[in-house]
């Protein structure tokens, strides 16, 4: 679950790992943007995104959020844990740092700053120069796929970012689904390449674990694909269309991935 479009990435790791796992995208992309909204308002609107999600009974729920991780994991595994394994997003900020430095930290402006932010800063990456850079406007674009306003976000990031950075952490699940034009952004033309970190990859191998499942290993024939059901807003809906306009969400929507 996620507000809007950023539990893409998410869901695709999984797709990938597990193309035979049906996957539930529970969003609530009406109320979007959280980020400016009080934890108790945070809170209540995961909830709703997770109880409408738990009703196909899953074996497990990703908060594919940094702001509902922040806000409402305490609440969301009060009601659904045990039976229900409640998996978080956490900025990849420990293996950006773990490369040395200097990284930046790319998010949104209500989690740039944040105490949160900063403990994880202060537990992962003591010693190392990091830079936190606010991003007005970056996941609101990503999730309407407003070219325009994705490239004047980034520019705007980019301007603040240190050009010696060697890491660049994407703190917000929407920032990695224009990944490549962070990229192209940050990266001085003949400096050694920037490490880009997101959470995806790890959060998808964090479910699977906590369910005992393991990735699909090749086969000689592929495995038949899982079902795709999408919720937006407590309604089942098809695929936004804007979801197409990424990677990601043209990996879910092809063929023949059924929507449930």
């Amino acid at each position: 679950m996620d507000s809007g479009i950023g539990l893409l990435p998410a869901a695709a790791a999984v797709h990938r790992l597990r193309p035979d796992a049906d996957l539930v995208l529970s969003s609530d992309p009406e109320s979007m943007p959280w980020g400016p909204r009080t934890p108790e308002d945070v809170t209540q609107r995961a909830l709703a995104c997770v109880r409408a999600a738990a009703a196909h009974r899953p074996d497990a729920v990703i908060i594919a959020c940094n702001t509902a991780s922040v806000h409402a994991l305490p609440a969301l595994r009060a009601e659904f844990e045990p039976g229900l394994p409640v998996i978080g997003t956490v900025p990849a900020i420990k293996p950006a740092a773990a490369g040395g430095g200097p990284v930046a930290i790319w998010a949104t402006p209500a989690t740039t700053g944040s105490p949160y932010q900063r403990r994880l800063i202060r537990d992962f990456a003591d010693g190392v120069q990091v830079t936190e850079v606010a991003c007005p406007g970056l996941a609101e674009a990503v999730q309407w796929a407003d070219s325009a306003a994705i490239d004047a976000a980034v520019a705007d990031a980019a301007a603040r970012t240190p050009r010696d950075i060697r890491a660049l952490v994407l703190g917000c699940t929407h920032y990695e689904l224009v990944a490549d034009r962070i990229r192209s952004a940050v990266q001085p033309a003949g400096a050694p390449p920037i490490a880009l970190h997101g959470s995806a990859g790890a959060v998808a191998a964090q479910a699977l674990r906590r369910i005992g499942a393991t990735p699909a290993s090749p086969a000689p024939a592929p495995l038949p694909e899982g079902r795709l059901t999408v919720i937006l807003s407590g309604r089942e809906a098809a695929l936004p269309d804007v979801a197409l306009a990424y990677t990601e969400g043209r990996l879910l929507a092809r063929e023949p991935l059924a929507r449930g």
